[in-house]
């Protein structure tokens, strides 16, 4: 029996859809993530919290989101009323209590200081989420290399409008328009020309391993690699979008009941299920929309599905990259095989 510790990376994608990928039953291009498990197990009963920062704090510390600090989204208890349509809700009963820090307080171990004092080398690329200062930064929460989005969402190719009143604390939409990075501790001035965030992350991580190669880094590695995408805002490379035209013209309910019969016959739903009623107050059936709304509609399904599609290819560039290094110094992990 192998004394030797596997590798991990952990892939996560922002407001993805249990059906949009393809190895569940999803007409969107995703062959990388598709090969991983076909190797591995689908979870048909995985849960996850109403919102981001929540279900982050869980992945990272294995707690409740309260007990880590993330009772709420920190921009949901900031500004009463955003996350409620009326306008009349109040967050203010949160703010300053336990739980409710905004970030990964002090009380809860992460998964990377718990891996890196036992030998791991811990790598992120991708949206944090979890703090915004150096203090509660991932480089002080167990990642020794980072390149950290620390916001909640920001513009996928760093268009940064400025904010109409400065002297108003900005909305939630507002400060998501600054994409803050920040790399081993220290915030970024300014990303690379021809920014594009999934790609971003991709690059950096595949560059975080050729570094463990230069420095003939013995120690098995912990990946982390949380994509921005495909959250709002929707954009994506044309190389993309353009795969997907026409793709959505039938409109959401048809391409619901064709994810109902794949995931059927992929037997990850069992056969006679009748999926529940749409409910949406605030959008218009598709019966209902005129030619140019469904335009609208169907288009922005195609920018998401592009998403989708250049997650999977960052995901597939990352173990390309892992097999080339695995020639040379005779890394042998089991994901690999599919490559």
């Amino acid at each position: 029996m192998s004394d030797k510790r596997p590798n991990f990376l952990v892939i996560v994608a922002d407001d993805l859809g249990f059906s949009d990928l393809g190895c569940y039953g999803g007409e969107i291009n995703t062959p990388n993530i598709d090969k991983i498990a076909s190797r591995g197990v689908r979870f048909t009963d995985f849960h996850a919290a109403a919102a981001c920062s929540p279900t982050r704090a869980m992945i990272m510390t294995g707690t409740d989101h309260h007990i880590a600090g993330l009772g709420n989204l920190i921009e949901w208890t900031n500004i009463s009323g955003q996350n409620d349509p009326s306008g009349t809700g109040s967050t203010a009963p949160q703010r300053g209590m336990p739980g409710y820090e905004g970030y990964l307080n002090e009380r809860v171990a992460t998964l990377p200081e718990v891996l890196r004092d036992g030998g791991y080398e811990t790598l992120m690329a991708g949206k944090w989420h979890l703090g915004l200062t150096k203090e509660r930064s991932a480089q002080n929460r167990g990642f020794e290399r980072s390149l950290a989005h620390l916001p909640a969402c920001s513009n996928h190719y760093l268009y940064e409008p400025q904010l109409v009143d400065q002297d108003q604390t900005p909305t939630f939409l507002e400060a998501s328009f600054i994409g803050l990075h920040m790399e081993d501790g220290e915030y970024i001035k300014k990303l690379p020309d021809g920014w594009y965030s999934s790609n971003g992350y991709g690059d950096k991580m595949v560059q975080y391993l050729q570094d463990r190669l230069d420095r003939k880094e013995e120690r098995p590695f912990f990946a982390y690699l949380p994509f921005t995408a495909p959250h709002w805002p929707l954009q994506a490379p044309q190389e993309y979008i353009k795969k997907y035209h026409g793709v959505y013209a039938d409109g959401p309910d048809a391409l619901r009941l064709k994810r109902l019969a794949k995931l059927q016959e992929l037997g990850l739903v069992p056969k006679g299920v009748v999926p529940h009623a749409v409910v949406a107050d605030e959008v218009k059936p598709w019966e209902e929309m005129s030619e140019d709304e469904r335009a609208k509609s169907a288009r922005a399904m195609e920018v998401f599905a592009a998403m989708v599609e250049c997650i999977d290819a960052n995901v597939g560039k990352f173990f390309v990259s892992l097999l080339s290094i695995r020639l040379i110094v005779g890394i042998d992990d089991d994901c690999l095989q599919a490559y």
